[in-house]
């Protein structure tokens, strides 16, 4: 989805799309101009070869600089309930009202177990949000950051197991902690590997070795699956007069129509509570973000969120 609100004669580009990240991709770049880094399926070696090996980066990490779980396709379920319902192996049943996964039955690739509390279900970022701050994150928007987080484009991103295996992995890499179920080691490197490229995450010397030393002596034929650009959640400044509001399907042309003059964005307050979470607003002809964070990703108060300048 896309939406257009132009304020002081600058249209603000809110979308879900599919383009590059990275370094590769800015979030200041226009859809039209970002570059599409879509994949077809390799030799999962290949793919290793072309991650960069660095240091990670150990400061500044905080869960809350990834906001989760959201609703960003807004029909109503945020990302946590989307991963239930998908991942059940029978019908799950969903309340209707609040898109709550009343009951499902899933199984745990981690360790082959079999559930049927929702309660004993953690939804897994695969490549844990610390160890992707680490590994490139760091330097990432805070749209970016939450694209990542609530990542469904991919099924590989994130995955339903069980809570006790989760907590054991915790923000581990394949270098301190593989899944239980030997026989899945295979398709969590192909996993782990394809996250990591899509999303122009690094590897430590560590990490790299050890994948390296199990790719050659338990996966020497893994192929690792094709993929699509990694989602981008962007603002994407550009000039039009007068206020227009779009909203379209990223795959459709957009169908534009015209506000009244009533509906302009009036100025706001800086550092007012605000509402809702990523809304638009504007002070002085400067753009305002509504955010729970500050620019640099410190949460604010209570988790309220405040109308603060959108970083660029």
């Amino acid at each position: 989805m896309k939406w257009r609100i132009a304020v002081n004669g600058a249209v603000l580009v809110v979308a879900i799309s599919a383009a590059g990240v990275g370094s590769a991709a800015g979030f200041d770049t226009p859809l039209s101009h970002s570059p599409q880094r879509k994949f077809v399926a390799a030799d999962a070696k290949s793919v290793l070869s072309n991650i960069k090996v660095e240091n990670e980066y150990k400061i500044g990490y905080k869960r809350s600089l990834f906001i989760h779980w959201a609703d960003l396709n807004g029909d109503g379920c945020d990302t946590r309930e989307e991963i239930l319902k998908r991942d059940s192996v029978s019908k799950p049943q969903v309340d209707p009202y609040r898109c709550y996964v009343v009951a499902g039955d899933w199984v745990s690739p981690y360790d082959g177990a079999k559930l049927s509390d929702r309660g004993d279900v953690d939804i897994d970022h695969v490549v844990a949000l610390k160890e992707a701050w680490d590994s490139g994150a760091w330097a990432w928007s805070e749209l970016q950051r939450k694209a990542y987080a609530n990542d469904m484009t991919d099924r590989r991103t994130l995955i339903a197991v069980t809570d006790r295996v989760n907590v054991s992995k915790r923000d581990k890499d394949p270098s301190n902690w593989m899944p239980p179920l030997r026989s899945y080691w295979c398709t969590y490197l192909g996993d782990w590997i394809s996250v990591k490229a899509r999303w122009g995450l690094s590897m430590d010397q560590s990490e790299f070795g050890r994948i390296s030393n199990l790719l050659a002596s338990n996966c020497a034929s893994l192929t690792i699956a094709s993929w699509s650009a990694a989602p981008v959640l962007v603002v994407v400044p550009t000039t039009v007069p007068g206020l227009t509001v779009t909203s379209s399907s990223s795959s459709t042309t957009s169908s534009t129509s015209t506000a009244p003059a009533s509906a302009e964005a009036k100025d706001i307050s800086p550092g007012a509570y605000c509402a809702p979470v990523d809304g638009l607003g504007s002070y002085k002809s400067l753009v305002y973000i509504c955010s729970k964070t500050s620019a640099g990703g410190t949460p604010y108060s209570g988790n309220r969120a405040r109308w603060r300048k959108l970083a660029n």
